[in-house]
């Protein structure tokens, strides 16, 4: 392997060991997978790098792209890494108003859209921003094309530039800001460096054992932390990366390409295996018996057989009988997934190790570039309930009232344009502090139980952590989403949104009419069966946190409507503003 001190050094490697590659990265054209080699990368990524310098883009310059995931991405990424320039990657699915607030404070110069629905976002507010502006990937009237930048690359009089100009960009430079997405107020820029990231993507390439004859699948937003270090990690082992931007979409890719590993969030893994209940609640006879005798001895798996022989005979044969069709439904080659972005509920990660497919459970934050803790194979590793003991060359320590604290190369430079901010997280002795609440397992493995601004009291005085009692009732296939209320209150309470989908297969094994959203919430007998679940999990909380109360709502709660943030987080304040008055009357 070559030496990486700056991200694009990326590229030596796609030069020479990679330089094989037909399909270093992969899209979808009008149904069929479209390859480009490493030889197209460095092309486009050079002539991107050329065609900027072309326009007037110097070292810190500051360009947004507001791209889906695409091997255009990488190239833009590298054009500007490559001349020192900054991007500032932002999600398609934000507010005007977040959009004009980023471009602004960034002082944003360029801006780089996939299509005409990504440019119909911005489309409002271009003559409110101080831009030259606006290139797209796919033609849109409004916008230029990004083929101008290309042309002038190609005709760019001094082509060796590009090699002077990156000999004087150093590993403490500035390689982007990204705007945490925030669940209340204005996002705030976090400034990376090469040096945070490519110690971030090094330290996690200890973790997995990959190669670059495998296959990733790439779907969560590459404009956030947690898939872009993936990325570079994939790129550092040369692996072929297929990009979907849909979600809808992960299903029917996995069966097609065979990914051997791809990253999630939860609520993706979660919606996996909704799927995977469903068709086993559709079966008959002794093949549906069979698949809950499966699932059931999934929930009990623990490592390196210490479950016994017994158990290990039968996960054998639950294995041949179950767990196998699960594998080849997610294409066959799958024994890796990387979950970040919110805690992973431990029974499914103990049912998808049974069968075979292996998660790893990551904590980290944009700021930190953002892999804090992870699990991995190495000894002592790997526990369940955890986030697995601290990455290579990162601290971890417990403040005295719980938050954790961390301090590594891979923290931020600070917040752009907000000294003061910067000093609020990160103290004098270069400690960030998280805002995120937790305690070391066996003094090595981390344990998240809610974020410390999310912690309430209620009216008796005592905390409540809500995220750690969400995590506990979405063990139930009937919860598709729900928050905990009661701060103030004297007991808690939820809103909770059913997963309909569950509930339509439900009723149908049950002899039940079901009649959509609206009619189901007010059946009383699905209703009693949801509150049984939420009972049952209750009894497994302490008293003060079990949920006394519940409203079912019909909304999907989702990041266009407001209700979750860009990285699927519940927004509570927003949240509570739009069910004051159902909340108000469930303390009736």
């Amino acid at each position: 392997m070559e030496k990486i001190t700056r991200i694009f050094d990326l590229l030596v490697q796609y030069k020479g060991i990679y330089s094989w590659k037909k399909d270093a990265f992969n899209k979808k054209i009008d149904d069929k997978w479209v390859a480009y080699s490493s030889k197209d990368y460095l092309y486009f990524a050079n002539m991107l790098s050329l065609g900027f310098l072309s326009i007037g883009i110097k070292k810190g310059d500051k360009v947004a792209t507001i791209l889906l995931n695409s091997p255009e991405w990488n190239f833009f990424d590298m054009a500007l890494l490559q001349i020192g320039a900054i991007q500032v990657p932002v999600y398609p699915t934000i507010s005007e108003s977040n959009y004009k607030y980023i471009f602004n404070d960034a002082e944003v110069k360029y801006v780089i859209v996939s299509n005409e629905a990504v440019y119909e976002n911005i489309a409002g507010i271009i003559k409110d921003i101080n831009i030259e502006g606006v290139f797209s990937i796919e033609d849109v009237h409004e916008a230029r094309s990004w083929t101008e930048i290309l042309t002038l690359g190609k005709e760019h009089p001094d082509p060796g530039v590009l090699e002077r100009i990156k000999e004087g960009i150093q590993p403490e430079d500035v390689a982007t800001i990204i705007y945490t997405s925030g669940t209340t107020g204005y996002p705030k820029g976090v400034m990376l460096s090469h040096k945070n990231i490519i110690h971030n993507f090094l330290g996690a390439n200890t973790i997995p054992d990959y190669h670059p004859e495998q296959r990733v699948l790439s779907f969560l937003p590459l404009c956030h932390i947690f898939e872009r270090i993936l990325n570079y990690l994939f790129q550092y082992n040369g692996l072929s990366i297929y990009y979907i931007d849909k979600i809808e979409e992960v299903g029917p890719a996995m069966r097609e390409i065979q990914p051997h590993t791809f990253g999630a969030v939860p609520r993706v893994i979660e919606k996996t295996f909704d799927k995977i209940l469903k068709a086993g609640r559709n079966l008959k006879g002794i093949k549906r018996q069979l698949f809950f005798w499966a699932l059931n001895l999934g929930y009990r798996y623990e490592m390196h057989g210490a479950n016994g022989w017994w158990y290990e005979f039968q996960l054998k044969i639950a294995d041949v009988l179950i767990f196998k069709k699960w594998r080849q439904a997610m294409g066959g080659n799958i024994y890796i997934i990387i979950s970040g972005g919110a805690p992973l509920q431990s029974r499914l990660a103990r049912v998808f190790w049974a069968a075979g497919i292996t998660i790893l459970e990551g904590y980290g934050l944009t700021e930190t570039s953002p892999v804090i803790a992870v699990s991995s194979f190495a000894a002592g590793g790997f526990k369940f309930g955890t986030v697995g003991p601290a990455l290579p060359g990162v601290e971890i320590k417990i403040a005295g009232d719980g938050e954790i604290l961390t301090r590594s190369p891979s923290v931020m430079i600070g917040y752009y344009n907000k000294p003061e901010e910067t000093k609020a997280i990160i103290d004098d002795e270069g400690w960030l502090h998280t805002g995120d609440i937790g305690h070391l397992e066996d003094g090595r493995y981390l344990k998240i139980t809610d974020r410390k601004k999310e912690i309430f009291k209620t009216s008796g005085g005592k905390f409540i952590a809500p995220q750690m009692v969400e995590n506990k009732m979405k063990e139930s296939p009937f919860i598709d989403s729900l928050m905990v209320v009661g701060e103030n209150r004297h007991f808690c309470t939820a809103l909770i949104v059913p997963n309909f989908e569950h509930i339509e297969s439900w009723c149908e094994v049950k002899g039940i009419a079901y009649n959509g959203r609206e009619e189901s919430i007010q059946n009383e007998v699905i209703f009693n069966r949801i509150k049984r679940e939420v009972d049952t999990l209750s009894a497994e909380l302490d008293k003060v946190e079990q949920i006394k109360k519940f409203i079912l709502l019909t909304d999907e709660w989702a990041v266009e409507s407001g209700e979750l943030s860009p990285t699927l987080k519940l927004r509570r304040k927003f949240l509570h503003q739009k069910y004051d008055t159902l909340i108000d009357d469930i303390y009736v």
